[in-house]
């Protein structure tokens, strides 16, 4: 059924170019016999000029989906194989300009780990900061189009931004390659449910830490909201760590052992990046959404009309709501001052 399925795409497909080539070249005739008839051989310029661009649009089509041309992936650092891996990815790679050696002319394979290691600091910046976007769009965004959107144009982002660190020439059919094996990564694009504990022990290792058990108010009925948060903007934060690093390591492969080994690399150096990342975010949600509660309690409040005396239940109801603004503007004096 497959084959049959391909066989007849492939014909349909074929078709189609036919019929456009055919319609093109009658359009193109019949443009040029016009345009002779108003001016002596403009047709033929005409003809050259439509052949030109077309030449030009395919020659450009070609090179924008074309992928480049690389030798075989040597088994380890020992194959015969790696000299021209090694110079191949010293000529695909832009030099860092903190590299020590970056004027040397022959580029061995220690040259070009050197200059990957530095390039692995670029990348590991960028993910930090497109994985903190995403904490606070996992935690305020959560269960939302938009924050489904907006984390997923910040990886691709991140994907690109790390793709240009590492290829001096781009291709994007490449980079469409390297996004899918990112994908293709990641928990449940392939659902494995022996591999799903690794991947959440991280996230609750961080939001259940003790930089969070100190933020949170013991016996308050907003716990569980801020838990909520918490716990959303982790998970938001490891995905996109994971998929950052597992880029990375993608670009900065050199043999198949290095190969093998991604997802076991990524995994643990994302969890460390998690737990970096955590620690610096979640005090600023915790007092953010702490102070918006309470300024939200406070206007709520204020909602309530003063009594008039018109009985004992709206007397109730306002000195209790006068009491609780005055609190809650006491606790806010105070967060001021600690701050």
């Amino acid at each position: 059924m497959k084959r049959k399925a391909s066989f007849f795409f492939f014909t349909v497909l074929l078709a189609v170019i036919l019929l456009l080539v055919v319609f093109s070249v009658n359009q193109l005739s019949s443009a040029a016999k016009l345009l002779d008839a108003l001016y002596p051989n403009t047709g033929m310029l005409f003809l050259l000029f439509s052949g030109a661009l077309l030449a030009t649009t395919l020659y450009s089509g070609v090179r924008l989906f074309s992928l480049p041309i690389k030798p075989d992936l040597p088994d380890n650092e020992n194959s015969r194989q790696m000299d021209a891996y090694s110079g191949y990815l010293a000529k695909r790679m832009p030099v860092h300009s903190k590299h020590p050696d970056a004027s040397r002319k022959l580029k061995d394979l220690r040259w070009v780990r050197t200059n990957l290691k530095f390039l692995e600091v670029d990348s590991l910046n960028d993910i930090k900061q497109f994985a903190t976007k995403n904490f606070f769009v996992g935690a305020l965004a959560q269960n939302t189009s938009y924050g489904t959107t907006t984390t997923l144009l910040n990886n691709i982002k991140m994907v690109w931004a790390i793709y240009l660190i590492h290829n001096r020439e781009q291709h994007l059919r490449e980079f469409i390659l390297l996004v899918r094996s990112v994908y293709e990564y990641l928990p449940l694009a392939d659902f494995k449910k022996e591999e799903i504990p690794a991947h959440i022990k991280p996230i609750i290792q961080s939001a259940f830490s003790n930089t969070l058990s100190s933020l949170l108010p013991a016996g308050n009925l907003l716990t569980p909201f801020f838990m909520n948060l918490f716990l959303a903007g982790a998970t938001n934060t490891y995905l996109t760590c994971l998929a950052g690093i597992i880029a990375t390591r993608h670009c900065q492969v050199i043999t198949e052992e290095d190969e093998k080994e991604v997802i076991q690399q990524s995994m643990f150096e994302a969890s460390f990046m998690l737990k970096e990342i955590v620690r610096e975010c979640n005090p600023l949600l915790s007092v953010t959404i702490s102070k918006a509660v309470k300024q939200a309690g406070i206007e709520s409040l204020d909602t309530v009309q003063p009594s008039s005396g018109s009985g004992i239940a709206q007397d109730i109801v306002s000195h209790l709501a006068s009491s609780l603004k005055n609190i809650i503007r006491e606790n806010i004096s105070q967060d001021h001052d600690d701050d």
